[in-house]
Formats: structure tokens, sequence, C-alpha cells
């Protein structure tokens, strides 16, 4: 087996047997928001970093004629996400939002493991539904009076690099063995079930 596939195998597998790391601590006080703390958002929890490099996995192995199709749909409604609850219009989840987040990661894990099994405009509605998710965790972690377009330009970017680092993946894993990238949906969907269970 390609050498550079099993490293990203075990780092996924390692992000499956790490902590139960909270994305989203505070919602209530929320943090200094600036560019630089929007860059680092999604790569300081265990949910989001799962969850990008999920969505960058499924696209390039589900959708391989349109891998912007996922990560751009993402993007665009963790966007909008945010933008409800920074401006107080967001769904009053309470703490169920973290366990809605933990469930995401197990649900993009599981995408991974349908492949091309279901429908992609359902997969693409599933994409869409989780990313609502995470970007109504970001916009509450603002602080009051913050500048939402540095911290939203910040978790953006860091949000597309994940899809992308996750595309790269897709396709390498595709190269070394078919069935790969379905063996990394299921440490995803792992990891997302210790998640959840540790936050129900």
């Amino acid at each position: 087996m390609n050498t550079v596939a099993v490293k990203g195998l075990l780092t996924i597998a390692l992000c499956a047997l790490g902590g139960a790391a909270q994305a989203h601590v505070g919602h209530e006080g929320g943090h200094a928001a600036t560019f630089v703390s929007g860059l680092a958002h999604p790569v300081s929890g265990l949910d989001h970093l799962l969850a990008m490099v999920a969505v960058g996995l499924w696209s390039a192995v589900t959708l391989p004629q349109r891998r912007w199709q996922a990560p751009a749909v993402f993007v665009a409604a963790m966007a909008l996400g945010a933008l409800l609850a920074h401006l107080g219009a967001a769904l009053p989840l309470g703490g169920a939002l973290e366990v809605m987040i933990a469930a995401s990661v197990v649900l993009l894990g599981a995408l991974l493991v349908s492949g091309a099994a279901l429908p992609a405009g359902l997969g693409l509605g599933l994409v869409g539904a989780s990313a609502l998710l995470h970007g109504t965790a970001h916009g509450l972690e603002m602080a009051a009076g913050a500048s939402f377009l540095a911290y939203g330009a910040g978790f953006v970017l860091s949000t597309a690099a994940l899809h992308f680092g996750g595309m790269g993946l897709g396709v390498l894993l595709q190269r070394v063995r078919a069935v790969l990238p379905r063996a990394a949906g299921a440490l995803i969907g792992g990891a997302g079930l210790a998640l959840l269970l540790a936050r129900i």
C-alpha cells in the first residue's frame, strides 16, 4: 500500500482516537473574533476538522467531475448559519447544538461509507444541513461588537482549505485502493459517534 495513503489513514485514525474536544465551548460569552481566530477555529476542534475533511473526501469520491459542489454548498450554508446566529436569528437549539454537530460528523462519515449509493442531490442536502449547524456554532461564538467580516473570512478560508485537503486525500486513497475512502468514512463516523456519546 502507498506510504502516503497509509499516513493519511493513520492521521484520520488518530483523530478518531482523540478525546471529545469541543470546538464550541462558551457560546454564551463568545470570544475575540478576529481573522486569525476565525482561521484557527475550524482546526481547533475535532468535530469541525473531521466534518470538513469528510466533505472533501465525499466530494472527491462521489462527484469526481463536480468536486467543487459539496465544498461550495458547505461554505455557503455555513456562512448563512453564522450570519443568522450573529444577527440573533439562529434556531434556539441551546445545548442541543453540540449534540447535533457531533451527529453531523456521524452522518458525514456514513455518507462517505455509502459512496454513490445515495443520490448526489440528497448528499448535497445533507452536507448543507450539516454546514448550517457548524455555521451556527461559529456565529454564536463571536463576541458582541467584533468584526463578523474578519472572523467570517478566516473561518471560510480555513474551511475551504480543509475541504481541498480532504479532496486530495480522497483522490489519493482511491488510486491506492477503491475501498480506502470508505474506510476513512468509517473512522470519521466512529469518531463522530464517540463525540456524540460524550455529549449526550
